[in-house]
This record gives structure tokens, sequence and C-alpha cells, in this order.
């Protein structure tokens, strides 16, 4: 009997709960319908911006370089190459993303970029000018005569692998000229590594670099002051003092073009002119 009325008693609880309850929850379901149509929950912004057309980016490059603003050329042409590696504009960012690099003087990472350009394109018109620079990218690194020479040697192999490949390119002369002022200066170091030896009084080291030089370069531009300081040895009458004047140039010399390079390159534009 007592469970039966106590059964009844919660009913009726529930029942008066249920009533109060209900009308606020009607209520409240418009309210919080406004709130939630206001929220965006970040949604926006999440989304990707649209990329940049390759178009758009290969024009602002090539503007940016045009005025030498190299630094801007280079993000513009580095994100043609991320975002539209296959398209028509990459091989142009290419080429230009390693000019950008050579005019900034930062030859080391220039002439990676050529040597990948020509790596990826072996057979594109470009190959020429790709070469050409690879060799100017050593030929500007190489310093003076008495620090790292490595640059000109690197150079002269450069240059070399251009005239084998296109001996009638329009860098032939240039490359020859280059060739020649990278051996003057790889001479001109030898010269200096004898007057270093005269300097420490190992005359006989000396003697033996002197004649080395002249037996393998008698052209020179150096070797009549290298003969001159070889008989002064021989004939037991090295310089003591003033060793200063003896001293080659320390730079890498001025370039020296042929007349028959000229006549070959206006051969050359004579034909293309009749052609």
């Amino acid at each position: 009997m007592y469970k039966s009325h106590l059964f009844t008693l919660l009913q009726r609880t529930l029942c008066l709960i249920l009533l109060c309850v209900l009308p606020l929850s009607l209520g409240g379901c418009s309210t919080f319908s406004g709130i939630f149509d206001k929220l965006t929950f970040g949604s926006g912004s999440d989304e990707e911006p649209e990329q940049e057309p390759a178009e758009s980016l290969i024009t602002q490059g090539m503007d940016a370089y045009n005025v030498g603003d190299y630094f801007e050329a280079l993000k513009a042409f580095n994100q043609i190459l991320d975002q539209y590696p296959f398209s028509r504009q990459a091989i142009l960012a290419e080429l230009k993303a390693a000019d950008s690099h050579f005019y900034r003087e930062e030859y080391i990472e220039a002439k990676v970029l050529y040597q990948e350009f020509e790596e990826r394109h072996p057979t594109n018109e470009a190959i020429p000018y790709v070469m050409f620079q690879v060799g100017m990218c050593d030929f500007r690194r190489t310093d003076r005569i008495d620090r790292d020479i490595s640059g000109a040697r690197e150079a002269i192999q450069d240059f070399s692998k251009l005239l084998r490949a296109f001996p009638d390119s329009p860098y032939t002369r240039e490359a020859r000229a280059h060739i020649a002022a990278a051996r003057e200066f790889l001479v001109n170091h030898e010269y200096f590594v004898a007057v270093f030896y005269v300097r420490t009084e190992k005359y006989e080291q000396a003697q033996h670099r002197l004649k080395y030089l002249l037996n393998m370069y008698p052209d020179a531009t150096i070797a009549p002051k290298a003969k001159a300081l070889l008989a002064r040895l021989e004939a037991g009458e090295p310089p003591r003092w003033g060793l200063r004047g003896w001293l080659p140039d320390l730079t890498m010399p001025d370039l020296k073009f042929w007349e028959s390079d000229d006549k070959a390159e206006a051969g050359q534009q004579q034909e293309k002119t009749a052609n």
C-alpha cells in the first residue's frame, strides 16, 4: 500500500516538472537557433587562398629581373617551380633563377642551377649560353693568385667543353678570351710560388718552378720576368731586396681578343644575314 502511494506521488512530480520545462525548451529553440546561425566556427579560415597563375608570376619575375631586383625575381621564379613545375613557364623560370643568382654574385648556387638545367633540357636552344655561364661562374669566383685558384682551372675546363660541343656558338670568342686569361692567371700563380721560394731562400725549388713554367708556357706574359729571375738564381745572385718588384699582378688579367676571332664572328653574322 505504501509503495503504491509512493509510485503515484513520483508520477505526479515528474508530470509537473515536464510541464514547467517544456515551455522553456520550446522558447529556447528559437533563441539558440539565432545564435548558431551567426557562428561560423572558423570554417572560412581553413580555406586556402587561390594560387596566382603562372602567367602572372612569370611577368612579375621578369619585370623585377629587368630592373635588377633579383631577390624579388627569384621569389616569383621559385614560386612557379614550386606550384607549376610542368608549366611552359617553368623552363624560363629555371633559367632566370640561375641568372638571378649569378647577378647576385652567388656563383656556386648559380652554377648548380645551370648544370641542372643542362641535365634536364639537353636539347634546349639555350644550352650554349648555359654552358658559357657555368664557365663564368667559376671564372668570376676566382679572386687572387695567392688564394684559391680552383676557379680558374675549372673555368678552363668549362669553356673548353663549350668549344668542343659548340665550336661556332655566339660565345666562342668570349670563351677563348676567358680561357687565355685563366691560363695566364695560373701561370702567374706558378711564378708567384717561385718568388715565394726565393723569399724563403729555397733557391733550388724556385729554379725548378721557373723552369717548369718556361717549359710549359714559353709565350706567357710573365715569361721574360721569369727568365730574368732564373738567370739571377743560376748565377748565384738571387735578389735579396726589392722582391716586391718581382711579383706578378695578383688579380685576373684583362681579357684579350684576337683578330681571327673577330673575323670569324663577322663571317658568322654575314652568313646569318644571307640566310
